[in-house]
C-alpha cells in the first residue's frame, strides 16, 4: 500500500498532466505519430485453408512443421518510455529534481499515448535495466508507469544507455516509439543509438538543471558526484574557474547535439528551471512541418 502523500503525488501529476495533454498535446501527438499499415506480428502452425505464400520457410526448415507468418494492421502504436533513474538524475536547485520532472513527462507522454489508444511501456535504467513494464493499453496500466516512474528506487547509481537500448530491441518485435528521458551523462552509445533509431522512432528528451550549465559565486563549496561518490572543493568565487565550468558544459551540449544529429535522433531539451510543455509544443511543430 502506497502511502498517503505518494498517492496524492500521483493523483497531482495525473490531473495536471491530463490537462496539458487536452490543451496542449493530444492533436499534436496524433498528427506526427501514425501506425505505418500492415505489419509483421507473429508466426503461428499452418492450418489447411492458410495460403501457401505466407509460409515462412526459415521458420519451416528448422522445425521440421509448416509454420506461416500472421501479420496485422497495425492502427496503434507502442510507445516505450526509457528513463534514466541514475544517481544524476536526483539533483536540482530550480523548482524540483530532474526525476521528479522526469516522471511527470513521463506522464504526459503516456496520457498522450492512451489518449490516441497507443500501448505504453516503461524501462527504467540506470548502469543495469532496473524494472520493465511490458506496453499495454489503458488508464489503469498509465497509472502503474507513474507510480513507478515516481516512486521506484533504483539500486544502480551510474548510467549505461548502451545497455538500455539494447534492451529495448531485446524486447520489442516491432517498432516502437522510443522517449529515453535522460540527462545523457554516460559514454559510448553512440553505436547503439544509430543502430535503435534505425528500427525505432527515437527521441531523446534531455533534462538540465542551470547549475548544470553555470556555477554561481558563493565562495568555497564541495561537491559530490552522484553517480561516483567522489567529492570535490571548488573555489566559486574564481572567475576562471566558473568560466571554465560554462565553457565545458557548453561543449558538452554541442557534442550532445552533434551525437543526436549524426544518429537521426530528434531531442527535446528541457530546462528544470523552465516550462517543459513550450518545448513540447515546438517540437511537434518541427514534425509536422518536416512530415
Amino acid at each position: 500500500m502506497l502511502p498517503k502523500e505518494i498517492l496524492k503525488k500521483i493523483r497531482r501529476i495525473e490531473i495536471t498532466t491530463s490537462k496539458l495533454v487536452m490543451d496542449f498535446l493530444s492533436g499534436e501527438y496524433e498528427s506526427v505519430f501514425k501506425g505505418r499499415g500492415i505489419e509483421f506480428d507473429e508466426v503461428r502452425e499452418y492450418q489447411p485453408g492458410d495460403e501457401i505464400r505466407s509460409i515462412d520457410w526459415n521458420v519451416t526448415a528448422r522445425t521440421g512443421h509448416p509454420y506461416i507468418k500472421k501479420y496485422v494492421e497495425e492502427r496503434q502504436l507502442t510507445v516505450m518510455i526509457l528513463l534514466d533513474a541514475s544517481g544524476s538524475s536526483f539533483f536540482g536547485t530550480a523548482k524540483r529534481l530532474k526525476s521528479e520532472l522526469a516522471a511527470e513527462i513521463s506522464a504526459v507522454l503516456a496520457f498522450a499515448a492512451i489518449q490516441n489508444k497507443d500501448r505504453v511501456g516503461l524501462i527504467i535504467f540506470t548502469d543495469r535495466v532496473e524494472k520493465f513494464i511490458p506496453p499495454r493499453k489503458g488508464r489503469p496500466h498509465v497509472l502503474r508507469v507513474i507510480r513507478e516512474a515516481l516512486c521506484f528506487k533504483p539500486k544502480g547509481k551510474g548510467t549505461d544507455i548502451e545497455l538500455a537500448l539494447k534492451y529495448l530491441d531485446g524486447v520489442t518485435a516491432r517498432r516502437v516509439v522510443a522517449f529515453i528521458i535522460s540527462d545523457f551523462f554516460a559514454k559510448d552509445f553512440k553505436k547503439s543509438l544509430s543502430i535503435s533509431s534505425k528500427r525505432h522512432d527515437v527521441i531523446a528528451v534531455t533534462i538540465t538543471d542551470p547549475r548544470e550549465e553555470a556555477l554561481p559565486n558563493v565562495g568555497m563549496v564541495e561537491l559530490a558526484d552522484a553517480e561516483t561518490g567522489a567529492l570535490y572543493l571548488i573555489d566559486t568565487s574564481s572567475a576562471s574557474l566558473r568560466n571554465k565550468y560554462s565553457s565545458g558544459a557548453h561543449t558538452l551540449i554541442e557534442e550532445r547535439r552533434r551525437l543526436f544529429n549524426s544518429a537521426g535522433v530528434d531531442h527535446i531539451d528541457i530546462l528544470t528551471s523552465k516550462p517543459y510543455i513550450e518545448e513540447f509544443i515546438k517540437f511537434f511543430s518541427r514534425r509536422k512541418k518536416r512530415l
